[in-house]
């Protein structure tokens, strides 16, 4: 490897910087999203806080700006290309014209045992997370820089690692994006984009119906190690890692922040 094609290795914290960079965040209204969305602004990224509700993602974007941050809120159904293919833009005019960071965060669930689990409901939960990913990322790659600051961070779960109970679907899904976020590494790395993903355990909307079942509550904390459920800004920092320069040469890869649930 001769030294032009080696970037610069910045020194210390500011590794982790985001300063200039803009980034696009699904399902950003709340949850893991949220905390992302605002722990981006605080290391100085530009970003474009999206969800299906514009209310919700209003209010996180006005939370973010009277932190002296940078946030504008966007509807944004990543079921539908058209609005995936928009929203990108609008990333990408907060950018100057680049699209430096894409955040797959949004998703639903819809959980049934198998035997009652009707195509509707398994299409659902695939549409959001699975297609909704693709429909983004699609989108993205016309505003990704090729000059090793482009990043794609998919969200999946450790229902896609070792799969579930009650959620077939939401397994399904998790499990694709993961192989998604394999393969888009493969092909985008010569355009030194990296893909990563992460896999969260967080007290969120998605885990209240967990959370609020003492017998599921109870089974669930006795997988995790360190006993407890994360606040979704614990999450975060893991999402601003592999969104920085510190992270530069790594791709590919699942990066669970589970409390050990998946050792």
């Amino acid at each position: 490897m001769t030294d032009e094609h080696r970037p610069a290795a910045p020194a210390g914290l500011q590794a982790f910087s985001l300063a200039g960079r803009s980034a696009l965040i699904t399902g950003a209204g709340g949850g893991v999203g949220a905390a992302v969305a605002a722990a981006f602004a605080a290391v100085g990224a530009a970003v474009l806080v999206t969800d299906i509700d514009l209310a919700a993602a209003t209010a996180v974007s006005e939370r973010i700006a009277a932190a002296g941050g940078t946030a504008v809120p966007f509807a944004l159904d990543v079921c539908d290309a058209e609005n995936a293919a928009q929203a990108t833009a609008a990333g990408a005019r907060l950018g100057g014209g680049t699209l430096n960071i894409l955040v797959n965060n949004a998703g639903v669930i819809a959980p049934a045992m198998f035997p009652k689990m009707d195509e509707a409901r398994f299409r659902k939960v695939l549409d959001t997370h699975l297609m909704g990913s693709f429909h983004c990322s699609q989108a993205a790659l016309e505003y990704l820089p090729d000059d090793g600051t482009g990043r794609i961070i998919n969200v999946t779960s450790a229902a896609g690692l070792v799969g579930t109970i009650g959620q077939a679907n939401y397994g399904a899904a998790k499990a694709a994006i993961i192989g998604l976020t394999k393969s888009l590494a493969r092909e985008l790395a010569k355009q030194t984009v990296t893909v990563n993903a992460v896999a969260p355990l967080a007290a969120t909307a998605m885990t209240e119906n967990i959370r609020s079942n003492e017998k599921l509550a109870a089974k669930t904390l006795a997988r995790i190690p360190l006993g407890r459920w994360a606040y979704p800004d614990e999450i975060a920092s893991s999402f601003v890692f592999l969104a920085s320069d510190a992270a530069a040469y790594i791709t590919g890869q699942i990066l669970p922040v589970d409390g050990g649930t998946v050792i």
